[in-house]
């Protein structure tokens, strides 16, 4: 058997005394150790970068930054589409809405150069066979949508652009393979039947309806439902921005559109019609493109920073207010039916909402719930829902 070594007593002493002090110089050097803030944080909110355009909205209050950007939001929209109805209340202009969408492109692409200018990599990331489908989704939608204005009555062009889920959930199954909730199903649900009733009281009261009208917007939802997803997987495959997306998707469009017309024989007719009417068409026109663009990046500036939830809130708000000027500025038929159909493609819009962020509004509900004594159990965020 081999015994265990031993150190002498006097050396175990030493090294009982050493190992006692070293322990405490460690204790005392961690209750030493302490982590300060800088002075200059103290008391103070960090705030996220807010800009819009060239204006820095970072120092303002959330109250007023979220004034200025539902202003804004009102604003744009409702300009551009009281512009977008003026145009055709023009006696003649009926038949031009494809003419109108080629002067929307041109002004775009002149938009997108001008963003583009002000960035330091002007490089295409995406190559040109990806833009001409894109272009042509744009030109569709868009198109579509400005001609369909004149064989529909406004606000049912509004109530159906509202209604884009149902296409988008159609083409997410169709060109993503993804898959949907119940939540999913009963919002487009609801959307489809406030379509239905909504064009049903429409052709009822209006001696203005048209059957090729809500097959023109009908398309243009279709066509709009594919370009999200065509973009939304064009996007995160090459990491291009939105302004590269804008230029080259509206510049072939442009070019698509001008072919078109050239070779049905409709671009001379439109051009002498717009050249006798210049301040009714290329005027308006003008206003309508600028703010039609300038809207959607405070759309867009909305949403990055208060959420889909109040971005969402805000535009509806602003579609329904449209749809109350249209009818105050424009004489046209109204029926209570149209209120009870557009509510039911509103709540098919929230549907949308809640499937979407189910975990945080089922918090927000519960702490609700908690806070006016209707629910007794604590409620406990999970690691995952906290932000």
């Amino acid at each position: 058997m081999s015994k265990s070594f031993l150190p002498p007593e006097g050396l175990r002493q030493k090294m009982n005394v050493f190992s006692a002090r070293t322990s405490q110089s460690f204790k005392s050097q961690d209750q030493s150790t302490v982590v300060k803030m800088p002075e200059s944080f103290k008391g103070r909110e960090v705030k996220e970068p807010l800009h819009l355009w060239c204006f820095d909205l970072t120092y303002l209050s959330r109250s007023s930054q979220f004034l200025i950007l539902t202003f804004l939001t009102f604003a744009f929209y409702l300009v551009y589409g009281y512009m977008q109805e003026l145009m055709f209340r023009l006696e003649g202009f009926k038949p031009f809405g494809w003419y109108l969408t080629l002067i929307q492109f041109a002004y775009y692409t002149c938009f997108g150069v001008a963003e583009l200018q002000l960035k330091e990599d002007k490089t295409r990331k995406i190559p040109l066979r990806a833009y001409l489908v894109l272009a042509f989704l744009t030109v569709a939608t868009m198109g579509l949508s400005n001609t369909a204005v004149g064989y529909l009555n406004y606000p049912t062009q509004v109530i159906f652009k509202c209604c884009k889920l149902i296409p988008v959930l159609i083409g997410g199954i169709v060109i993503q393979g993804k898959k949907f909730s119940l939540i999913d199903v009963s919002a487009c649900l609801c959307m489809s039947v406030g379509l239905i009733l909504f064009t049903l009281a429409d052709s009822t009261v209006s001696p203005n309806f048209s059957t090729y009208g809500i097959i023109l917007i009908s398309l243009a939802l279709c066509a709009d439902g594919v370009i999200g997803n065509v973009q939304e997987k064009t996007l995160k495959q090459y990491g291009a921005s939105n302004g590269e997306m804008v230029l080259y998707s509206y510049s072939i469009g442009f070019l698509y559109i001008f072919t078109g017309l050239l070779m049905t024989g409709s671009l001379l007719p439109a051009f002498y019609f717009c050249k006798e009417h210049i301040t009714e068409t290329y005027g308006y026109a003008v206003i309508f493109s600028i703010t039609g663009y300038l809207g959607l990046y405070v759309v867009l500036t909305l949403v990055k920073s208060f959420g889909a939830l109040v971005a969402v809130t805000v535009t509806t708000c602003r579609k329904a207010v449209t749809i109350i000027l249209s009818f105050m500025f424009f004489t046209k038929p109204f029926t209570s039916e149209y209120i009870w159909s557009g509510l039911v493609v509103v709540l098919g819009i929230y549907l949308n909402l809640y499937s979407k962020n189910k975990a945080s509004w089922d918090a927000k509900f519960a702490q609700l719930m908690q806070r006016y004594g209707l629910s007794k159990r604590p409620y406990a965020l999970e690691p995952e829902n906290i932000v």
